[in-house]
């Protein structure tokens, strides 16, 4: 099962060959993966699918990237309708997850395009010590249902 979170594009996504640039990809990324795994303080905590990481100021756990890919498949054009990024996890680890994701055209829209995979791996950290920290059972029963093969590049 994959989740699915539209992403608006902005005007400033742009670059001069008129299509949104590369950096502004992993901003995309990262704000889809924001919204599908960090708890909004307003949400209901028996209620929050995967968004179960704390995101508030202080949390028990830091995230940090240890390694970010990206395959571009498709310049993607400035949009009205907000993309389609489709994100599963590819590895669940001790202190780790492989986030993967597609990057699709609007929900909708035909013909549906893939402009991209990528994959980023978290690892969790204590905040304190600023050692690994061992994902939690919760986090773990939230992100079962979207484990499966990671992210397949092609141009290897």
């Amino acid at each position: 099962m994959r989740l699915h979170v539209p992403i608006q594009l902005r005007w400033s996504d742009l670059d001069a060959y008129n299509h949104v640039n590369n950096v502004e990809m992993l901003r995309i990324l990262q704000e889809a993966r924001i919204l599908a795994f960090w708890a909004d303080d307003a949400q209901d905590p028996d209620d929050a699918g995967a968004a179960v990481l704390d995101s508030g100021v202080g949390g028990k756990v830091l995230t940090l990237i240890a390694h970010q890919e990206m395959e571009y498949l498709a310049p993607v054009p400035f949009l009205r309708l907000p993309l389609d990024i489709e994100l599963w996890i590819g590895r669940l680890g001790g202190a780790s997850v492989q986030v993967c994701y597609e990057i699709h055209s609007p929900a909708g829209v035909t013909p549906r395009v893939l402009f991209g995979r990528a994959s980023t791996t978290l690892v969790m950290v204590d905040p304190v010590s600023g050692a690994p920290s061992r994902i939690g059972e919760r986090e773990r029963d939230a992100w079962a249902p979207y484990v499966e093969e990671p992210v397949a590049f092609t141009r290897r």
